[in-house]
C-alpha cells in the first residue's frame, strides 16, 4: 500500500488549551465559518470520543459530497486527536482511507496547530499534487476562520 502525507502547520496567538477547546466544537463552527466547504457535520454514533462516527456533508466549493470518519484517538491532556475517513467520495476511488493526526503544541504565549494527513492508497495511484495543494489550503483557511470565530466569541472560548 502506498501512502502520501500532507503536513499543515499554523501558528496561533491562542493557547493550546483554547485552540483544542475550539476544535472540539468543529462540527458546530465549521459550517458557520466555511459553509462553501462544510454544509454539515453530524454525529451518527457515539459521544465524540474514541469510536464516534461522524458524517461530513460538503458544500459546493469542493468536488466531494460526503464522507464518514471514525475518531481513533482523543487525548485532551496532550491536545491531540486522530480520526480516519473510511467511506465517501472524498476517497476519490483510489484511497482505502485518509487518516488525520491533529496536535496543538504550546509555543511561547500561543500555540502551533499541526495536522498530518495520511492518504492510504489502494494501489499505486495517488492524489495529484494539485489536489494535495488545494486540500492543504482548505485546511489552513478553515483553521484561520475557526480561530477568527473564537476571537469573536471570547465568552465561549
Amino acid at each position: 500500500m502506498t501512502t502520501v502525507t500532507n503536513e499543515i502547520e499554523v501558528a496561533s496567538s491562542f493557547s493550546a488549551a483554547t485552540v483544542f477547546k475550539v476544535f472540539k466544537d468543529f462540527e458546530i463552527i465549521a459550517p458557520k465559518v466555511n459553509p462553501a466547504v462544510f454544509k454539515s457535520v453530524e454525529t451518527l454514533e457515539g459521544d465524540g470520543g474514541v469510536g464516534t462516527i461522524k458524517l461530513f456533508t460538503f458544500g459546493d466549493a469542493v468536488p466531494f459530497t460526503s464522507a464518514k470518519y471514525k475518531v481513533d484517538a482523543f487525548d485532551e491532556s496532550s491536545f491531540s486527536y486522530s480520526y480516519t475517513f473510511f467511506e465517501g467520495d472524498n476517497l476519490m476511488g483510489i484511497l482505502d482511507s485518509i487518516t488525520q493526526h491533529v496536535k496543538v503544541i504550546p509555543s511561547g504565549e500561543g500555540s502551533i496547530f499541526k495536522q498530518t494527513v495520511i492518504y492510504n492508497c489502494k494501489g499505486d495511484e495517488k492524489p495529484s499534487e494539485e489536489i494535495l495543494k488545494a486540500e492543504k489550503e482548505l485546511y489552513e483557511t478553515t483553521y484561520k476562520a475557526i480561530e477568527a470565530y473564537a476571537a469573536e466569541h471570547p465568552e465561549s472560548y
